[in-house]
């Protein structure tokens, strides 16, 4: 399968996912960082109003630390769901302590989200962590996602995790078209440069959707140039702490709308969460 998806793109509106607020780093990285879910929601209504449709969602406790609860889950979307009206909720499945954490609040919350990640296989985070993903959980994740409704985004992290969605496509698992964030900059990540992202992109299955997440310096030329492609974008405070060189960003909206003028330049208009439904099949 070889990816064909390059002719059209003058005229595909872009979508623009927002991630608010990851797992890893906190407000000790940048103190506008939301954590609480009253927090995140008024981030995301912002985001919503300037052009984001989509939101990509992990949980803290009240101390700030990740968790996988359900109860936080529950309570960031029912925030976002009081103040947004139409945004599509994204829920993350990396992290935790086991299979069981990482996707229970995908099917324990209500309703389900629209979308949920996968985490194709196995990346290093810092000098000491080595979070395991492997085959049998993207069979397993993907079967309960379409139990519940739920579209599965595949995270593919380096040139590797080609394989892996391939063999879902292969096997059954994926309904097209297949949602697929192409990640540069990750610690064991693809190396991010121009190039590699269009290594990337070359070897997307055909009936690919993709958008580029980029890490850190690195997100406004290599979002910028995913756009001038055809793709999507992914943007926000949990992928890029700064707006730009020594200066923090200010919320995850400055960093939407930096994105939505972009796309303006570029003559690529920003897909409502109504078209993203149906570019997606939502």
């Amino acid at each position: 399968m070889v990816y064909s998806g390059y002719q059209d793109y003058f005229d595909k509106k872009v979508i623009i996912s927002v991630a608010t607020t990851g797992g890893l780093h906190g407000e000790e990285a940048n103190p506008n960082l939301p954590t609480q879910p009253d927090e995140i929601a008024e981030d995301v209504r912002e985001c919503e109003k300037l052009g984001a449709s989509i939101v990509h969602l992990h949980a803290r406790n009240p101390d700030g630390s990740d968790t996988k609860s359900v109860e936080r889950f529950q309570a960031i979307r029912d925030a976002i769901d009081e103040r947004c009206e139409d945004i599509i909720i994204n829920f993350t499945t990396g992290g935790g302590q086991s299979r069981e954490d990482r996707i229970r609040p995908v099917l324990e919350t209500d309703p389900s989200p629209d979308v949920a990640t996968i985490d194709l296989g196995p990346l290093n985070f810092g000098p000491r962590t080595v979070r395991k993903y492997c085959r049998e959980q993207n069979e397993e994740f993907a079967t309960q996602m379409a139990e519940h409704g739920v579209k599965p985004e595949m995270e593919l992290f380096h040139p590797g995790h080609f394989t892996e969605v391939n063999h879902l496509i292969k096997e059954g698992y994926l309904d097209e078209p297949y949602w697929c964030t192409l990640i540069l900059g990750m610690q064991t990540g693809t190396i991010p440069n121009p190039r590699n992202l269009l290594n990337l992109v070359d070897n997307l299955p055909d009936g690919a959707e993709w958008q580029c997440l980029a890490v850190g310096k690195h997100q406004l030329p290599l979002t910028t140039m995913a756009m001038a492609m055809g793709g999507h974008v992914r943007v926000g405070l949990e992928d890029n702490v700064y707006y730009r060189k020594g200066d923090l960003a200010e919320s995850n909206a400055q960093l939407v709308a930096r994105a939505v003028r972009i796309a303006g330049e570029l003559e690529r208009p920003v897909a409502s969460p109504a078209e993203t439904r149906e570019i997606l099949g939502l």
